[in-house]
């Protein structure tokens, strides 16, 4: 588990067949999916740009950057708006489902989750009848290439 990030309570949300936890101290908001403007040679997981709560949010596909495919949209479609240190955008997800206590003995390291381009995984959350992957923001977006330059745009 990464140090800087207690868990206590983290935000699940479906992408794929797949669950996924969000720290809840990121958050913002979870947002129903709204129309996007889309910005001329954007980085293939950056779905464009909206505004919420009078701010110019960018907006990732969790699909693009989890998997390299795009979100499909249906009525369960949510946009996880997430704050982090340096910067605030949203997340396109398939489904946002709840928010959970994360027992901290429930949390277990996966030797692929600290190769290179997964440095954004936590860890994995091993409760009763499921397992939830564990996601920092933070490190989601220094993973990303081009969000330095995208982060210079918007300011």
């Amino acid at each position: 588990m990464s140090e800087a990030v207690a868990l206590d309570k983290v935000v699940v949300f479906q992408t794929q067949e797949e669950e996924y936890g969000v720290p809840i101290q990121y958050v913002v908001s979870i947002e129903k999916m709204q129309p996007l403007t889309s910005v001329p040679n954007m980085p293939y997981y950056m779905n464009g740009v909206t505004t919420i709560r009078g701010d110019v949010t960018p907006i990732l596909d969790s699909n693009q950057v989890l998997y390299k495919k795009a979100s499909e949209v249906s009525d369960k479609t949510r946009m996880i708006v997430v704050h982090t240190n340096e910067f605030s955008f949203g997340l396109i997800v398939d489904d946002a489902k709840e928010i959970i206590d994360i027992p901290n003995d429930s949390i277990q390291q996966v030797g692929l989750m600290s190769y290179g381009q997964n440095s954004y995984l936590m860890g994995v959350a091993n409760l009763t009848n499921r397992l939830l992957t564990l996601i920092d923001p933070s490190k989601l977006l220094q993973s990303l290439d081009e969000m330095r330059e995208i982060k210079q745009h918007l300011k």
